[in-house]
């Protein structure tokens, strides 16, 4: 008598902290995917929310099989996810984000992707939208959603083919093999831990036969935040392991130091009488001026593409995202930034794009 063939199971790693306001759709979303030929488990790693977060996992878990949460002491995304790799029963995990909508055939896409390209580990396209119908909340999206304000080769922009992308399904066993994610980077773990999975000659690959929805934070205070610690902890990603961090890490920061040149320039011009002092500031007038230009061609782009006149902010929101992202890194440099108390701490956020990328 043949033996039955045991089901594939896929483990999802949900790290969550005070997700009140999206954790809902992004549980429906995931109970919701299409499962032919595996089973699901969704693993929420709690970091002790407040805000009701763990009261509604704790009532899904109750009725439904699949979901179990976890409680993450050490309240930090790193944290969240190994426990997530240990607990996780399947052979496959996918390390997701609470701040997402994930389209019904993403897990069975992704699996699919990698097992036919012989990868470690596969995601699919991500779509940054706003998490309100507010003008800053739109801001946000647009210019975290745009080349010109996260880069070609962010995740979020990131084309088809071979590469890391968000939100991937991933072989459980090299990932353990390598160590799992640093529990010394509150963010950028994953560039890390990817980056010692291509040195082992692992590689990723992004589809866009998927897709999942981002939602940004919807204020752009907290984007302003959210870039200082994402500068500041390049820099400490940068002495753990140098491979994992790529020249378009530190372009706000050199953008940050020309504009700081420029304005001692300014400064030093009618102080020491250099010739032509009066315009020792034309370097720094330059340097905005360009970047604004630079914004503005992007924002009509932008305001075409969505037909949302509001887009013409852009150039602003642009300049503030890099000018703090920059000014996040030149701090991390001057205080000569270790993991610790010196670094901003991140708690265990489910927003996966906010800890790396």
């Amino acid at each position: 008598m043949e033996a039955v063939k045991q089901r594939l199971l896929v483990s999802v790693i949900l790290a969550v902290f005070n997700e009140a306001g999206c954790i809902k759709k992004c549980m429906t979303s995931l109970l919701e995917q299409d499962t032919p030929g595996f089973d699901l488990e969704i693993l929420a790693v709690d970091g002790g929310s407040t805000d009701g977060t763990r009261d509604y996992l704790e009532t899904i878990a109750s009725i439904d099989w699949r979901v179990r949460v976890l409680h993450n002491e050490q309240r930090r995304a790193p944290f969240a996810f190994n426990l997530g790799l240990r607990e996780a029963k399947g052979e496959y995990v996918c390390i997701f984000g609470a701040h997402s909508v994930y389209a019904e055939n993403y897990v069975s896409v992704c699996l699919n992707e990698l097992l036919a390209r012989g990868v470690v580990g596969c995601g699919g396209r991500v779509l940054t939208q706003p998490s309100a119908n507010t003008l800053p909340a739109r801001l946000v999206a647009l210019a975290l959603g745009h080349p010109f304000g996260s880069s070609r080769k962010s995740i979020r922009t990131r084309s088809e083919g071979f590469s890391t992308a968000a939100f991937m399904v991933i072989r459980k066993s090299p990932l353990l093999e390598v160590g799992g994610y640093s529990e010394k980077l509150h963010r950028n773990q994953d560039n890390d831990a990817y980056e010692r999975l291509e040195a082992k000659g692992h590689k990723f690959f992004c589809t866009w036969k998927t897709q999942c929805t981002y939602y940004p934070k919807s204020s752009i205070r907290e984007m302003l935040r959210y870039g200082f610690r994402m500068g500041f902890w390049v820099v400490i990603s940068l002495e753990q392991n140098p491979s994992s961090m790529a020249v378009r890490h530190f372009v706000p920061f050199l953008f940050v130091i020309s504009m700081v040149v420029a304005a001692l320039f300014g400064l030093a011009g009618p102080i020491f009488r250099f010739p032509l002092w009066g315009f020792a500031w034309a370097p720094l007038a330059a340097l905005v001026s360009i970047h604004l230009t630079a914004g503005l061609t992007a924002a009509v782009q932008a305001a075409m593409r969505k037909k949302f006149v509001g887009a013409l902010a852009l150039p602003f929101v642009f300049f503030g995202f890099h000018f703090s992202y920059g000014l996040g890194t030149l701090w991390a440099f001057l205080s000569r930034a270790r993991p610790g108390k010196s670094a901003p701490q991140t708690l265990a956020s489910g927003n996966a794009l906010e800890n790396g990328g």
